[in-house]
């Protein structure tokens, strides 16, 4: 079912017992994060946290912090389902023959159709709207400051939304806001982001750049924030793809952008064209504080809300966190569309202990000589893949979710000074080891099996097997002796 907001969302989760509670008095500051951290290394539930003190609405975190709760999200049973879902939007395989080009083309327009149909429907005004303070006071918002050495309270988990001043499209993302004042917020726009870009444009132009910052979304237009949507189809059309119904948008009160009808809180305002202001430290997912720099200043002009609205938070760090959870299901979701692109990539891990976006390892059937580079860099090449700074490629039979697999493959079957593809490049924002900002090296690995037509100059020796009617037989010998089942199942070798 398609969830139509975040309370929504919450009911659900409380009548599957995975809702948490919490009605001890707890602070905004540090204990709310410590509480959230202990839940999602435990794989815990999704917190509500109805008394903090000093505050009005209670805070919601951990709400999207396990595979199963992000599957429910999107209205699946697993995270594979709405996967597949994409992998019917973006496959473009030229049809065999004329029956071929008939049952593809219908399919097609079955699938545009679809977006069509799904597209935002407008409403003239929503629950997001069922308070408009005039006189902004974001202290009446129970903002959270998560660690120690952060600058000071931040919003975590926004959804902001911008405007292209040459198209006129709206774009959502995420990006995190550090409270200055009553009024005002620092704008994360990372560099290498949509809504960076469109500031900058409204910024050369010399105007300013309306914004609304939409806090407590269903959860599928969440996702659709921070997710890689495939090219030319807007996040908040394909937010409705993911649910499977329309997203319900309302003209904001005092800015030229439409809105989630259905959202908690939301926050209308300016970023001026020339204002900047240090934003940070502020504890961030590679588990350092991030940098001070100087960012856009948000200036908040109007507040809308619910008449009991829920604050919706995240908490960022060293995995396991929600974001590198999620992170993990964005993998797994949109394999379809790196395979797109890539589609000799058979699979594909990027582990929480390389912080998501740091480390990639893929499984490709190899085709012919340096092959395994041409991957490595294709995928610099797409999207926000550029910021990888180490990409491993094995063999299409090695499974890359098995790391001890992998690092066997990369000891034994890597030779340092052949198989190793260093090369220059952009590198997140946020990324510490490089010592120019924006800017450092990105290795490849070529960890599969050499052949002749690779160059290799020796015979490639015979991996030790066992003989498959052997193990048949020893694995019906195992499950019918009930002492032998204690030597458990067999992985295949």
């Amino acid at each position: 079912m398609a969830y139509r907001s975040l309370g929504e969302f919450l009911a659900a989760l409380e009548s599957r017992g995975d809702l948490l509670r919490v009605r001890a008095a707890v602070s905004q500051d540090l204990e709310i994060t410590e509480l959230t951290q202990r839940s999602v290394r435990t794989d815990g539930p999704a917190l509500l946290f109805e008394n903090v003190k000093g505050a009005s609405m209670p805070v919601a975190t951990n709400v999207l912090g396990s595979t199963r709760r992000i599957a429910l999200a999107l209205g699946s049973e697993s995270i594979e389902e709405p996967a597949e879902k994409i992998s019917r939007l973006v496959r473009l395989k030229p049809p065999a023959g004329v029956l071929g080009a008939i049952r593809d083309l219908s399919g097609t327009l079955a699938t545009l159709e679809t977006l069509r149909s799904l597209g935002p429907k407008r409403v003239s005004k929503g629950p997001c709207q069922e308070v408009v303070e005039e006189k902004v006071d974001l202290s009446t918002i129970p903002i959270l400051k998560c660690w120690p050495g952060d600058a000071g309270r931040t919003i975590t988990f926004p959804v902001v939304i911008t405007k292209d001043p040459e198209s006129g499209e709206q774009h959502t993302g995420i990006y995190r806001l550090q409270q200055y004042g009553p009024d005002t917020l620092g704008m994360h726009f990372q560099v290498h982001r949509v809504g960076a870009n469109n500031y900058r444009k409204w910024s050369a132009r010399g105007e300013r750049m309306e914004v609304a910052a939409v806090i407590g979304c269903d959860p599928a237009t969440v996702f659709a924030g921070l997710a890689p949507v495939p090219e030319g189809i807007s996040n908040l059309v394909f937010a409705g793809f993911l649910r499977g119904e329309s997203l319900e948008l309302t003209k904001a009160v005092g800015v030229d952008l439409e809105v989630p009808a259905q959202a908690e809180i939301v926050l209308e305002g300016y970023v001026g064209p020339t204002e900047r202001k240090v934003e940070g430290p502020f504890g961030d997912h590679t588990g350092y504080y991030s940098a001070p720099e100087p960012f856009p200043v948000f200036h908040v002009t109007r507040i809308t809300h619910r008449e009991k609205p829920v604050y919706l938070s995240t908490v960022t760090g060293k995995p396991p966190t929600e974001d590198a959870i999620l992170g993990k299901a964005v993998e797994r979701v949109f394999l379809p569309v790196v395979r797109l692109v890539l589609p000799e990539i058979v699979d594909m891990n990027l582990p929480l202990e390389g912080l998501f976006i740091n480390v990639a390892i893929l499984s490709i059937g190899k085709s012919y000589p340096d092959h395994p580079r041409k991957v490595m860099h294709a995928l610099w090449g797409l999207g926000q893949m550029m910021f990888t700074r180490y990409v491993v490629v094995v063999d299409h039979d090695v499974d890359v979710h098995d790391l001890r697999e992998v690092l066997y493959r990369v000891g034994l079957q890597a030779d340092p000074e052949r198989d190793i593809e260093v090369v220059q490049g952009p590198v997140d924002q946020l990324s510490i080891s490089n010592p120019v900002p924006l800017l450092g090296a990105k290795m490849g690995i070529d960890a599969t099996r050499k052949r002749s037509e690779d160059g290799f100059p020796r015979p490639w020796p015979e991996e030790i097997r066992m003989d498959p009617s052997v193990a048949a037989r020893m694995e019906a010998l195992v499950q019918g002796d009930t002492l032998l089942r204690r030597l458990g199942g067999r992985k295949g070798s």
